[in-house]
Parts: C-alpha cells; sequence; structure tokens
C-alpha cells in the first residue's frame, strides 16, 4: 500500500493507496507515529477512496493508532469508504469506533 501525506493547518490527511493488509504494518505505523508526535497536528484523516481491500490486521492497526492517537489528544476520522472497505467497517460496527464520513 502507498500512503500520500497532505497537510493543511492542523489536518494530516493519509491518502491510502492499495491493499490495506500486514504487508502495510510497517510503513503505515511509521507514517502515523510521525505524524502523532507533531504538536501541530490535532487530527488524522485517513482517506480510503483507494483502498479495496482491508483484512483484520489492518482493522487491528486502526484501533491501535486510535488508542494511540486518543492519547496524543489527536482525532481519527476515516473517509471515503466504500464497496468492500465500507461493508467490513459496518460488520465490525467500526461506526461506534471512529468518525467515518
Amino acid at each position: 500500500m502507498d500512503i500520500d501525506t497532505r497537510m493543511e493547518g492542523g489536518r494530516a490527511r493519509l491518502v491510502l493507496n492499495g491493499r490495506f493488509d500486514f504487508n502495510s504494518h510497517a510503513s503505515f505505523n511509521e507514517t502515523t507515529d510521525s505524524l502523532l508526535r507533531q504538536t501541530s497536528i490535532s487530527e488524522l484523516e485517513l482517506d480510503f477512496d483507494q483502498v479495496k481491500y482491508i483484512d483484520s490486521s489492518a482493522m487491528g492497526m486502526l484501533l491501535l493508532l486510535k488508542e494511540r492517537a486518543k492519547g496524543a489528544s489527536k482525532s481519527i476520522t476515516l473517509l471515503n469508504c466504500k464497496g468492500a472497505v465500507a461493508q467490513v467497517f459496518e460488520l465490525s460496527n467500526f461506526r461506534r469506533l471512529f468518525t467515518i464520513k
């Protein structure tokens, strides 16, 4: 998976592209850890528009990110979830855990 980071004010948008699975672990954690350390950022937006597949390990990464973001006083928003990704989030009740737009 490729991750393109775009900064806008106090918001960082991570545009994800490709399969979000266990193979994405290292790059996803490196990118998000770096952003969570930046005091000028208050919100992380994860854009799923170009993600066609997500597995349980990626969902675990999102849950861990949510906990780390909470500890850093930052919010997480999931954007443009559609198709199989939206279905997986719906079945797993991610709407109760995340803001999904």
